[in-house]
């Protein structure tokens, strides 16, 4: 090929390049207007079918805030559980405040700690299952897997959780929670129990409680204390670490008296513990000494569903040395004119067999030879010597009140009618 020819194929392939390079420019600029007039055409149709479509309601925060607190029972008399717990050689004092307590309504979960033989806590399942009364009712169940007990550690805040979660599980329909130990007594009889609480309304907390903690932000709260019965099998003292901490600033702190009667709705909250407090109160509890006189306390005033349910009072009789030591005096019959004045369904503590128990049950409670006291549900027809079980009655709702329910009634009375009822919750 000579050069003329070559220079002409150069110049052809040049035009050809020049050409598709022109054709697709153009293509894409007509590509980009067709897309711009498309979508300023489209934008004022998707701006109205975002402005006129309904807004959709806002998701929750948490899934936790579906869950709802249980429902009030519309049963008109309520149903109580009981937990009642001992340690060793309790075991005698427990049975007999649990006949003393008895009600064929109510649900009861009894503990003998490990501190007590497996002889005695064999001793005491066996007498339980086998009494004909709690055998016929089934309302009645010994906690067979049995807890170590620290008296001032978070053990027995444990187990008290324990036994209400069983409670819950089995125990059915019940309204309030009360916890007691072996070295309790009833002032009043059931039936004068169920009786003055039927009148009140089923979400009141009673429980005694203060923010003002005092020496015990020193002594107990800034100290960090571990709990042998967490982890050991033999029951000894707690002790110390040498580290301090400082008082929580994601809560409140409260204090108060172990002993507490407290609402179904606020027991199945701290089982839940559906937006993490009763956890996180709980954590923090496990190195506080003497757990039990704080862990509800603070949850309770630290919820906003049930800071306004409490009844600033621990409903028990309870002597104190003043200022109070670690354990109140025992009771004896020099103290008997004053329980029955408090007007409180509960006293403690009694030593075993103690004189004044006698007393309670001959003037107070009308205690049947079987160790039960009498009520709507067993009439002994002023006989004490009536035996049971064919006495007993299956209409448990029947009541027979006696002057144990007009004092209680005075207590209770004053306690939500006076006038510094609201400033004493959670203050």
């Amino acid at each position: 090929m000579d050069s003329t020819s070559a220079t002409k194929l150069q110049l052809h392939k040049k035009k050809t390049w020049f050409l598709l390079l022109t054709f697709s420019l153009l293509l894409s600029t007509l590509l980009i207007t067709i897309s711009i007039t498309s979508t300023s055409s489209t934008t004022p149709s998707l701006l109205n079918y975002a402005h006129n479509r309904k807004p959709k309601p806002p998701l929750p925060q948490f899934v936790e805030s579906k869950l709802h607190v249980a429902s009030i029972s519309p049963n008109p008399v309520p149903k109580l559980a009981y937990l009642i717990s001992g340690s060793a050689g309790d075991g005698v004092s427990l049975l007999r405040t649990l006949k003393a307590l008895y009600h064929p309504r109510n649900q009861y979960a009894i503990h003998l700690d490990l501190e007590a033989s497996a002889e005695e806590r064999l001793e005491v399942a066996e007498l339980v299952k086998n009494e004909p009364v709690f055998k016929r009712v089934g309302n009645v169940r010994m906690v067979t897997r049995a807890n170590l007990v620290t008296y001032r550690g978070p053990t027995m805040v444990t187990n008290t959780l324990h036994a209400a979660a069983i409670l819950f599980k089995e125990g059915g329909d019940w309204d309030w929670f009360i916890n007691l130990s072996a070295s309790d007594y009833p002032l009043v009889t059931q039936d004068d129990l169920l009786h003055t609480l039927s009148t009140i309304p089923r979400d009141l907390n009673f429980i005694e409680h203060t923010s003002d903690i005092g020496w015990k932000e020193y002594q107990r709260a800034k100290p960090v204390i571990i709990d042998p019965g967490l982890y050991s099998r033999q029951k000894s003292d707690v002790f110390w670490v040498t580290e301090k901490r400082s008082v929580p600033t994601a809560y409140r702190l409260f204090t108060g008296s172990a002993w507490m009667m407290l609402s179904r709705p606020f027991i199945e909250y701290c089982l839940w513990g559906w937006d993490n407090l009763p956890r996180i109160v709980l954590m923090y509890y496990a190195n506080f000494l003497s757990s039990p006189e704080g862990y509800f306390h603070t949850v309770i005033c630290n919820a906003k569903e049930f800071r306004n349910t409490t009844v600033n009072h621990d409903l028990h009789f309870i002597s104190w040395d003043n200022p109070p030591k670690q354990h109140p005096h025992f009771l004896t019959v020099n103290d008997y004119q004053r329980m029955v004045d408090s007007n409180t369904p509960f006293a403690r503590k009694f030593s075993n067999n103690e004189a004044v128990l006698d007393k309670i049950d001959s003037e107070l409670l009308g205690r049947n030879a079987n160790g039960f006291i009498p009520g709507g549900w067993f009439n002994n027809e002023g006989n004490p010597n009536v035996t049971l079980p064919h006495h007993v009655r299956t209409n448990t709702t029947e009541l027979k009140p006696g002057p144990g329910a007009e004092r209680l009634k005075r207590l209770i009375n004053s306690l939500l009618s006076s006038d510094d009822f609201i400033a004493k919750q959670c203050s």
